[in-house]
């Protein structure tokens, strides 16, 4: 059960390791649909694009418009506005196929692009809908133990009180309070399954900023969930 795997990080003292994040990790890949496995990067296809022929085109955005348009929606909220990112991306591609050198996938470019174009819009509408972090993050002693004690486990009582669908639908409002790059980050891995360094590739960090944002972005996930049903988020 999703929320189990979220709230078991309380049921122990534990200091601020990765296994508390890793928890929130897996419930919120348990809260999204099962996506279908990565098609298979088509050398052939790219070059027929590269060279301009729309075919190649057509049949690239048969294979990845629905995985691009998913992260773009994620990012963004709204259907429409991840509509019209994942046609300015497929046009982006048709228009600029020579810049791709072969250097990472070419999904991974394909996810670059789509970052930045749904970030992009993001920055332009000047809406602000993450949170400050501090507030569901956990907080400790100097001796490591939490602050809050003793630690309650209350992921027993959850499947009497809420179907599996309302603890998505908290989870799915709580990603959208992550700021944008952090959302993006939580997406690209536990949404979509993408390495720590394919990540970076995508998004122009480090694998050592993916990893500090990704631990970071699912402790906020992890508390923000135990806040919402009436717990610490220690």
């Amino acid at each position: 059960m999703l929320a189990r795997q979220v709230s078991s990080a309380t049921g122990a003292q534990m200091t601020l390791g990765q296994s508390e994040a890793d928890r929130s990790a897996l419930a919120l890949r348990r809260a999204a649909p099962r996506r279908r496995k990565s098609p298979t990067d088509d050398s052939a296809t790219i070059e027929r694009l590269k060279n301009g022929d729309q075919e190649a085109l057509e049949t690239l955005f048969t294979l990845y418009s629905a995985k691009l348009f998913s992260v773009a929606q994620r990012i963004l909220g709204e259907a429409a506005d991840a509509e019209e990112v994942i046609q300015d991306v497929f046009w982006t591609a048709y228009r600029k196929a020579q810049s791709f050198k072969g250097d990472s996938k070419f999904s991974t470019w394909l996810y670059r692009l789509t970052v930045n174009a749904a970030l992009g819009r993001v920055r332009r509408s000047k809406m602000k809908t993450h949170v400050e972090y501090e507030e569901f993050l956990p907080k400790f002693q100097k001796d490591g133990h939490h602050l809050v004690r003793p630690v309650v486990d209350w992921s027993d009582t959850l499947d009497e009180k809420y179907a599996n669908r309302e603890i998505q639908a908290l989870l799915s409002k709580a990603l959208d309070q992550l700021k944008p790059i952090d959302r993006s980050v939580i997406v690209l891995s536990d949404l979509e399954g993408l390495s720590d360094k394919e990540i970076a590739a995508a998004l122009d960090l480090t694998v050592s900023a993916v990893k500090t944002r990704l631990h970071r972005a699912r402790l906020f996930l992890r508390g923000n969930l135990a806040v919402r049903l009436g717990h610490s988020a220690a």
